[in-house]
């Protein structure tokens, strides 16, 4: 049997089962929670942190994402997601446009793919020359220290996927309309380039995981473990504490002072659609079964 069947067979059969939703959904929420008390000791400590995002295409980088984000202020927590660069950008320093995005005081920033493009796609489509790949790997370890001496907070996830798993993310994805905009030619072409990009991964561990920023490698077969495990590593890396906020409490609304509000018909209202769907529902329900909806707020 070829090693690349073996290795299907072996990731399929030695994987741990599916985290169940229920319990997923309770750790998430607890890990979550978490995360807040993490954006607020930033804010007041003043602290900066970077976490990026690497793997795969289909590996489950921007569903993480998501969920680190889903309770998180976006004034202090933001994901970063850069385009391909412009023609300027092309004739600048290679991590010069990512410069400009890294946070201020009291701030995160999440990179969705970030400055190691350039040992991933661009290496295997071609898309840089053999002297700029081997000066970003001279460099980027460089760069990083630099961000690290210099106070941030640095955290590297590389999401690992099998390739049969990949395939069956890009399968479903293609069958779902909601999703299609996920894929492109580029991201199906990962799938016949699977092994070059492969060693391209490997050889960018050899020279980018330092001591002072290491890679941290997320099994992400199962998304739901995946997105646990990333985020409890995460906490266990920062030494937040839980940040008392001053008590707030609401004010007691004073008295009318006769104010009127202007007639209706001076604003322009939107078409009531819910209430549409709601009849539509009702007439639906009392036609098919003869039952009875009750709205609730």
């Amino acid at each position: 049997m070829p090693k690349k069947d073996k290795d299907k067979h072996r990731r399929s059969t030695d994987a741990p089962p599916r985290m169940p939703k229920t319990l997923y959904e309770k750790e998430l929420y607890r890990l979550q929670a978490e995360l807040v008390k993490v954006q607020e000791w930033v804010r007041l400590e003043g602290a900066r942190m970077v976490v990026i995002f690497e793997g795969r295409d289909a590996a489950g980088k921007g569903s993480t994402i998501k969920r680190v984000t889903q309770y998180l202020n976006p004034r202090v927590a933001n994901i970063v997601a850069l385009p391909a660069p412009t023609e300027r950008e092309r004739t600048q320093w290679y991590f010069q446009r990512y410069i400009e995005h890294l946070p201020a005081a009291g701030e995160i920033r999440l990179f969705d793919r970030s400055w190691y493009n350039r040992a991933g796609v661009e290496r295997v489509m071609g898309f840089c020359t053999p002297d700029e790949y081997r000066r970003f790997l001279h460099q980027t370890p460089i760069f990083e220290r630099l961000l690290v001496e210099d106070g941030i907070i640095f955290r590297k996830y590389w999401f690992s996927v099998s390739d049969a798993e990949q395939e069956r993310r890009f399968e479903s994805r293609l069958k779902d309309p909601m999703r299609q905009w996920k894929l492109s030619p580029m991201d199906l072409e990962s799938i016949t380039r699977w092994e070059d990009y492969s060693r391209a991964k490997d050889e960018m561990l050899v020279h980018t995981d330092i001591p002072e920023a290491p890679w941290y490698v997320v099994e992400a077969d199962d998304k739901r473990r995946a997105r646990i495990n990333m985020i409890h590593h995460l906490l266990s890396t920062i030494p937040y504490y839980a940040a008392t906020r001053a008590p707030l409490a609401l004010p007691s609304r004073p008295d009318s002072t006769g104010y009127e509000r202007p007639p209706r018909e001076l604003n322009h209202y939107i078409p009531d659609h819910a209430a549409d769907v709601l009849a539509g529902a009702h007439k639906e329900s009392d036609d098919g079964h003869g039952g009875h909806i009750t709205a609730t707020a």
